[in-house]
């Protein structure tokens, strides 16, 4: 069955050349707002012939540095500056951004588990729709930043996926390398069907994604890789003149299955022995867990299941079953 028209309308003209700031307007009416709209701020840059790049961030309202680099581009880049056109979403789940939560106030939806949406959905399924159905098909090359948000601080890479086509695959990689983050990862996500990566990689689209790093901050190196990266993706595709400024090491990384994600069976406070982009090897202690109902009791201790580095860990201190403690990704030689 087809879908109706998106609910959401753009204040800007995606055709027009030039500089344009506005929104992305979703109809809504609530306790608070009879006749109101969800406004997704956008940013469109277009200048000539060339392709068209889509980056967003806020794609989780607690991930800040994409929101903050996203908002520092939004005005500073240039027309003139460009071949081609860029589209720039700061904060793609708005309502979540505003309250600084990974999750949306609205519905509690989470964006990112939310693709390829529905235009007769909650406010969140809106909106995935839109960017599947809408903004996608009309771009070729889509940067989505990320970072760790309130509840996990993550090594700062570009990421790509494993993709059928190996053309495409190819393409992405090069771009993650790109990117220029002190690491580059081909990564594996646990449940990939419902993600933003998934929905721009089934149109045939090129998918660069980032980590960048967490605990619902950022910070001025955080910030720099972040800044620098979405300059040298655009040059990298060719939507802007100038040299990709690499890091003296970019360290590769592979994520081959999910047994890179240790994830605790217990509730309790957690201690990591390790800090980020520590080594690693099969069988070492990198966690405990401690009972915080009572004293004098062991702590569980949580062991590397493969050798590699610290990739990703747990922000807070509590942990709670189910919760991944830590990621370990290994080092590699080469990409491909």
């Amino acid at each position: 069955m087809s879908k109706r028209k998106s609910p959401i309308s753009a204040t800007v003209d995606f055709d027009a050349q030039g500089v344009q700031h506005g929104f992305l307007k979703l109809p809504i009416s609530n306790d608070e707002s009879a006749w109101g709209a969800v406004m997704i701020p956008v940013t469109v840059v277009a200048n000539g012939e060339g392709p068209t790049a889509l980056i967003t961030g806020g794609n989780h309202g607690d991930e800040y540095e994409g929101i903050t680099a996203l908002q520092k581009l939004s005005c500073s880049l240039k027309a003139e500056d460009v071949h081609g056109r860029v589209i720039i979403v700061p904060m793609m789940n708005t309502p979540a951004a505003q309250v600084g939560r990974r999750t949306s106030p609205m519905d509690g939806g989470n964006l990112n588990r939310s693709f390829p949406g529905d235009p007769d959905g909650s406010v969140t399924e809106k909106i995935a729709d839109y960017f599947t159905r809408e903004l996608v098909p009309m771009v070729d090359v889509v940067l989505d930043l990320h970072s760790g948000g309130r509840t996990l601080d993550i090594i700062p890479f570009g990421a790509s996926h494993v993709l059928d086509n190996a053309d495409q695959q190819r393409a992405a990689l090069e771009g993650a390398k790109a990117f220029g983050a002190p690491y580059a990862m081909v990564m594996f996500e646990l449940d990939a069907a419902a993600l933003f990566d998934t929905a721009v990689e089934s149109q045939g689209k090129i998918f660069v994604a980032t980590e960048l790093g967490g605990g619902g901050t950022s910070t001025p190196q955080s910030l720099a890789i972040t800044e620098r990266g979405i300059d040298n993706f655009l040059i990298h595709y060719g939507l802007k003149d100038g040299e990709v400024e690499m890091p003296a090491e970019q360290i590769y990384l592979d994520m081959p299955d999910a047994s890179c994600y240790v994830q605790s069976e217990h509730t309790g406070l957690l201690e990591l022995t390790l800090s980020l982009g520590d080594e690693v090897r099969e069988g070492d202690i990198i966690a405990r867990v401690y009972d915080m109902t009572r004293s004098g009791a062991e702590p569980i201790e949580y062991r590397a299941q493969r050798d590699g580095i610290l990739a990703a860990r747990r922000f807070p201190a509590q942990v709670n079953m189910g919760d991944t403690i830590a990621v370990i990704a290994e080092v590699v030689d080469a990409l491909s």
